[in-house]
Order: C-alpha cells, then structure tokens, then sequence
C-alpha cells in the first residue's frame, strides 16, 4: 500500500487532499507542522511526504532536514508545497532535500503526475 503523509497547518488544505488522494487509492496520513511532520514520518515511514513550507513552529524546510538527517538510507521523496512561491523558495526546498516543488493551490492531476513520477508506482499497487 502507498501512504502518503500531507504536512499541512491548514486544515481544509489537509481535508481537501486527503480525499482527493484517498480517492485515488492512496493511504494518507496527517500532521499539522513541522514536529508531527518528523515524528510521523519515524512512526509510518511513508511512500512520499507532501512537505508545506510555510508553517508555524517547525516549518518545512526545517522539518524536511530533520527527516533527512533521521533517514539517511531510505531517501523518502519530499514534495515541498508553498502558496507563496518567492524566489529562492525552490532552492531553499531543493537545498534542504526536496525532490519536486509545487505551487499552491495545489493541480491535484499535476501533483499526482509528480507523486508517480517520484515513487515509481500508480496508487494502490
């Protein structure tokens, strides 16, 4: 099974792609920062992480590093999301390991585009 982990501190963001993910048949799980970004992704060990980089306490960047720096030798894809794409975001992402960046508000067909194209396998297999 597939599981995806969604970093976001909206909730409707986090509602809203949950659903569009789940029917896709992925499994997806949740954090709301940066901390339960870490601490998920050492509980679930998810397929790919949909990182938002703008978030209070632990933001993405930081969160993606401390991922990182815990798993080394399973290279989970990140996905940095940002609804305020400024420049030197994407290489500040890219910097801090991760693979793809997208915009906000997410292209769901795009962003599943680059899911697959990350992990190598359709939803579900």
């Amino acid at each position: 099974m597939t599981t995806i982990l969604i970093v976001d501190d909206h909730d409707d963001i986090r509602d809203m792609m949950t659903r569009q993910l789940q029917k896709r048949g992925y499994t997806v799980v949740t954090a709301s920062n940066g901390l339960e970004a870490v601490l998920q992704t050492a509980q679930t060990a998810p397929s790919l992480i949909l990182m938002d980089i703008n978030m209070p306490e632990l933001d993405g960047i930081e969160a993606t590093m401390q991922i990182r720096a815990a798993d080394a030798e399973m290279r989970i894809p990140v996905i940095a999301l940002t609804a305020y794409a400024l420049p030197g975001d994407e290489a500040r992402a890219t910097a801090a390991g991760c693979d793809a960046f997208h915009p906000k508000p997410v292209e769901m067909d795009k962003l599943i585009t680059q899911i697959t194209t990350l992990i190598g396998e359709e939803p579900g297999s």
